[in-house]
């Protein structure tokens, strides 16, 4: 009976090593291929940030005027301008992530893992990555993460 437990152990051990060793080697990048990436993140996130300042701006206006327009509110005013202002800080918050994950993405590119899952260190396709530029994980690995 000892037999055939050792041979499973064994071949759970080999077939670790070969899904170990089916992951891609990894490539180095151009320097032309690099700085067009991270001109392309560069450019997004400034974006971002262009948008969540406009955002706060907006923010703050709305505020000021819902302050002076208060008298006479019943509930359902009180109410209504809660939920708006509770929107617009959400939405405030959403564009501050995004700004966090390409920030993050330029961080990856520096140290060389920028385009390779964090998970199972495979390769993240170029369509992915044109498409969610800021991506960490691979298509398998994202969809086993959403199914949880």
């Amino acid at each position: 009976m000892a037999k055939p437990a050792e041979t499973r152990t064994a071949a759970g051990r080999k077939s670790a090593s070969k899904a170990a060793s089916k992951a891609a080697p990894r490539t180095a990048r151009s320097a032309a291929e690099t700085e067009k990436i991270r001109a392309a993140l560069a450019a997004r996130r400034d974006e971002l940030r262009g948008e969540y300042d406009q955002t706060l701006s907006e923010i703050t206006e709305l505020q000021r005027d819902r302050l002076t327009d208060s008298a006479g509110d019943d509930q359902a005013d009180t109410g209504t301008k809660t939920f708006e202002r509770e929107q617009e800080i959400s939405l405030a918050n959403s564009i501050l992530e995004r700004i966090t994950q390409v920030e993050r993405a330029l961080e990856r590119l520096d140290e060389g893992s920028y385009g390779w899952c964090e998970r199972c260190g495979n390769p993240i396709p170029v369509e992915r990555l044109a498409a969610f530029p800021s991506a960490t994980l691979c298509v398998s690995c994202k969809q086993l993460e959403e199914r949880r």
